[in-house]
């Protein structure tokens, strides 16, 4: 009966945020850079599963300064490396992530959202999409530092489009790389919380 529930659940919330990212696009009207299609990956993973996390401390939009260390022994935490600002699949995975908070509440997990950009932009284009419940933080300068770190910093100079989950004791238990042209899976990350119960 749980799991008949949870694939109902998981349905209409990826038809919701489809729904929701895509109404967001609009928002950004004319402000949208399309850079085409890119090669899917183009980096190397530095990190496996298994492996204690790199700590990193980056600028978040806050103005605060946000170190990996700050939640071990807390919470679970779920890095979303997106490539750039203002594009278009970066610009739907984020705000589609709203949806998600009670699960990441559930599931005690916070999320943290990186990109290469440097704060200025992040705070502007993060106001277009609207409120978003996490962290954003900038791997702005010195440039790529955290991405190249766990291996998502690609040749030219942005970040892949990766995912990666953090249990409490700081250990990696998942470590995905996407496709750089789509949007990740929400029902994958959705499972990988769930093996987090009990942790």
């Amino acid at each position: 009966m749980k799991k008949h529930f949870r694939i109902i659940f998981l349905m209409v919330v990826m038809v919701a945020a489809s729904d929701y990212a895509f109404g967001l696009s609009e928002a950004f009207k004319n402000n949208i850079y399309n850079p085409g299609e890119l090669k899917p990956v183009d980096s190397v993973l530095k990190v496996k599963i298994g492996d204690v996390a790199p700590d990193f401390t980056l600028p978040s939009i806050s103005g605060k300064e946000i170190s990996l260390r700050e939640f071990k022994g807390k919470k679970h935490v779920v890095i979303s490396f997106v490539p750039a600002a203002w594009t278009p699949v970066c610009s739907d995975q984020w705000p589609g992530y709203n949806i998600l908070k009670d699960i990441f509440e559930q599931h005690e997990a916070t999320l943290i959202g990186i990109t290469v950009d440097n704060v200025p932009t992040l705070h502007a284009w993060t106001n277009q999409m609207g409120d978003l419940w996490f962290d954003v933080l900038s791997d702005f300068w010195p440039h790529g530092k955290v991405a190249e770190k766990f291996g998502v910093l690609r040749s030219d100079g942005v970040s892949e489009r990766a995912l990666f989950v953090i249990d409490k004791e700081g250990i990696i238990t998942y470590a995905h790389v996407s496709d750089i042209n789509k949007r990740p899976d929400l029902e994958n990350l959705i499972k990988e919380l769930e093996k987090l119960d009990g942790k």
